[in-house]
């Protein structure tokens, strides 16, 4: 397999055509019961668009995000000749991994800017080093043994959640349940397999346990000494009870045994210290599932429960070298996609190993910014609202106030139509508009919908937006 499929391995599976189906699940979902948990989800829903940063040794390296340590026969790992000396590296990398660029303040305040509403650090990836400072392993970024220990941000996770809250914006655990570096998970004593335990736990039993132990001990720290915490992101679906393996994952779930982490203890304490939090157990069915999170896709059609789609910026979730950024247009473009059809995006950045984005990062971001700035309105606690989508123009409402029609031109596109049709089921005397441009505009009814005229005048400036929002309200509700 070559290393362009590696970088198909995000936040933890590999995508393949059957992919969706498996990370969607909407008819498996299970609604909270708990009202704080509810009230959190709503408004949750009403974010739309956040950040999510991964980070760790494999910034240091330039390589895909913990797979290259998984020694299942597809990894490619240039330069080397054989598994071992790799592993050895890779996780010496914690002796030389020093992000001294590592600047929290300078990241929220960016993500703050781009419009984004709640942000997703990497606590610990597959790989089980940890960027908090947790009292249960030296495989961490607070160990007197990695060189950025003596920094003043050393406890990063702690800084990143703290900055972002500064900024007012909701903050996320991310969390890898596996980890290829706990004795509990990969026993030294017998050599790794693949991506799940290398040991049959069924014959011992007490070092499972002890890696549930370890597992929890981590998650209280974590919801306990790092601030108010939004949501706990749980990833690595295939450490998951057996008996929740069902077709759309089963390719991904090849331990024979039943690898359950007891998820209820886990979620009565975190939610003792963390009333309301919002628990992701990603492609677990069931009630710690609080949303979905369709990878690198959007559903074909609107869900009905809660959701966000989390794609990455580039090709990669971590930072590698010159990765492919996909342009503003094309990230704007498919925050309006995934927002009318219910969800929200959560978009994948990561920094290099001294700790900075690329540039382009933040030129992506701050263009975000500028468009949500001027139709944030269209985006932010809206709903879908049908058709959804139709061609090229997406729909999003606010009650029965307003209906915006967001057009996506395409990049070739020389200029806007004369006539938009605009599908909406208000009727009557209509205010129709285009807020950016504080421009009001010309409407009829038709059978086949609202008849919007743009003018001449704007046409080719129009065509130049990313997205162009034009909204429609009853003349009694302008304002």
């Amino acid at each position: 397999m070559n290393r362009k499929l590696l970088v198909l391995l995000s936040c933890g599976l590999l995508f393949r055509p059957t992919g969706l189906q498996a990370q969607t699940g909407a008819e498996t979902y299970v609604w909270p019961k708990d009202a704080k948990v509810i009230e959190n989800l709503k408004k949750w829903q009403s974010y739309k668009f956040g950040i999510l940063v991964h980070q760790g040794l494999y910034s240091q390296l330039g390589i895909v995000e913990s797979w290259e340590l998984c020694p299942e026969d597809w990894v490619e790992r240039k330069g080397y000749d054989d598994y071992w000396s790799f592993a050895r590296d890779y996780r010496n990398t914690k002796s030389v991994f020093k992000p001294v660029d590592f600047n929290p303040a300078k990241w929220a305040k960016a993500f703050k800017a781009a419009g984004a509403r709640y942000v997703i650090y990497t606590t610990k990836h597959h790989d089980g080093f940890c960027l908090f400072d947790t009292r249960y392993t030296d495989f961490k970024v607070t160990d007197k043994g990695c060189p950025f220990s003596t920094n003043r941000n050393a406890n990063m996770a702690k800084e990143v959640f703290a900055a972002c809250r500064k900024e007012g914006l909701a903050v996320g655990a991310y969390f890898s349940k596996p980890d290829w570096t706990s004795p509990y998970f990969w026993w030294p004593y017998y050599p790794p397999k693949d991506r799940n335990p290398n040991y049959d736990i069924t014959k011992h039993p007490e070092r499972w346990q002890k890696f549930m132990d370890y597992t929890h001990s981590q998650l209280r720290e974590i919801v306990s000494d790092y601030g108010k915490l939004d949501i706990l992101w749980l990833d690595g679906c295939w450490v998951r009870p057996l008996s929740t393996i069902n077709k759309r994952v089963e390719e991904f779930c090849k331990y024979p045994h039943d690898l359950d982490l007891d998820m209820k203890p886990v979620a009565a304490f975190a939610r003792e210290k963390q009333p309301g939090l919002l628990i992701v157990d990603r492609w677990v069915q069931g009630e710690y599932e609080n949303y979905l999170t369709p990878e690198q896709k959007i559903p074909d059609k609107a869900l009905t429960v809660p959701w966000e789609s989390c794609v990455t910026m580039g090709d990669a979730w971590g930072w590698v070298p010159n990765d492919n950024f996909k342009s503003s247009r094309h990230l704007i473009q498919l925050l309006v996609q995934i927002v009318a059809k219910g969800g929200n995006l959560l978009l994948g950045i990561g920094p290099d190993g001294k700790g900075e984005f690329d540039p382009r990062v933040y030129d992506r971001l701050n263009e975000m910014g500028r468009w949500l700035e001027a139709n944030g309105e269209a985006i932010y606690d809206t709903v879908p609202v049908e058709p959804f989508q139709d061609g090229k123009i997406a729909y999003t409402a606010k009650g029965d106030h307003a209906v915006f029609a967001i057009y996506l031109p395409d990049q070739d596109e020389k200029e806007l139509p004369a006539t938009l049709t605009v599908k909406t089921a208000l009727k009557g005397n209509l205010y129709i508009s285009l807020p950016a441009f504080q421009q009001k505009l010309a409407g009829v009814h038709s059978a086949e919908g609202l008849k919007v005229s743009i003018p001449a005048s704007l046409r080719r400036e129009l065509v130049t937006q990313p997205a162009v929002v034009i909204r429609v309200e009853p003349l009694l509700h302008s304002f």
